[in-house]
């Protein structure tokens, strides 16, 4: 297959470019623009033109910036490849923006579940005390006393009184079921930020776990935001098992590194010059 020059290639079909959204958010990175001189090895990072200009490459989109000689140069020459921090591209960089997508979600998680959770064993523990409130205010929205009695079968209210004629017990377990499940999302969250294995596994088990009670709930009681949860968490265990090659698939972890490492160092952007 002929190589065609970096940012020449024929567009793919739904290819998301990662590194062009990443220089559009903070920037190209270039290197040596403040360098007096360029030299043969300099060639992978800056090229002279005949008019004097020069063009510059981004080390992560491979994009070439037209930008003039610098006035007052910094150094005498751009710096060597050793001192220079290669920015993430390819499938690393790709793989970054998606679990840390996933990390905000599962934090999103983390402070609603934590949240409610706070708040059912406060109301546990208050509940005597709001128990009388809540029935005055009640009798007085549904027109006295008569309709106290009367409790809704479904809706809001009937949320309400459930939660107001339930156990304490049971108010307790749900409280303390509502942490634990949050917990295991805020630690999910963070494992996924630093791109830990180990909160890939744990993602993927607590997300498949659940998907059948998604279901349940959207065949019984239907709304978009239950489906869109649904479909996210879909997305969520299809990308884990197919782009990051859990539990061995697609060649597994050693695949995934491999795959990775191709798109790292000197050698990649060395492969995607152009004479």
């Amino acid at each position: 297959m002929a190589e065609h020059p970096p940012g020449s290639q024929p567009p793919r079909r739904w290819h998301v470019h990662w590194e062009l959204l990443v220089c559009g958010l903070l920037g190209h990175a270039l290197k040596g623009v403040d360098a007096a001189e360029l030299r043969p090895q300099d060639a992978i990072l800056a090229r002279e033109n005949a008019d004097g200009t020069r063009l510059h490459r981004c080390l992560r989109c491979d994009s070439w910036l037209a930008l003039p000689q610098p006035e007052h140069p910094a150094q005498p020459y751009p710096a060597e490849r050793g001192e220079i921090e290669l920015p993430l591209r390819g499938k690393p960089l790709r793989d970054k923006i998606v679990l840390r997508l996933i990390a905000i979600d599962r934090a999103f998680h983390f402070l609603a579940l934590a949240g409610l959770g706070v708040l059912v064993l406060v109301f546990a523990t208050d509940r005597a005390a709001l128990r009388d409130t809540f029935y005055k205010v009640m009798a007085d929205l549904q027109g006295g006393v008569a309709a106290e009695q009367s409790h809704a079968t479904h809706g809001l209210s009937h949320e309400l009184y459930s939660a107001f004629t339930t156990s304490s017990s049971h108010l307790h377990l749900l409280g303390a079921v509502l942490l634990a499940y949050g917990a295991i999302e805020g630690i999910e969250a963070v494992g996924l930020w630093y791109q830990q294995r180990w909160a890939e596994y744990l993602t993927f088990l607590v997300t498949t776990s659940l998907l059948p009670l998604e279901v349940y709930e959207i065949a019984n009681h239907p709304t978009p935001f239950k489906i869109l949860a649904l479909l996210i968490n879909l997305a969520v265990v299809v990308y884990l098992l197919h782009a990051k090659r859990l539990f061995g698939l697609r060649g597994g972890v050693a695949a995934d590194r491999a795959e990775s490492e191709r798109d790292l160092g000197w050698q990649a952007l060395e492969r995607a010059s152009w004479i």
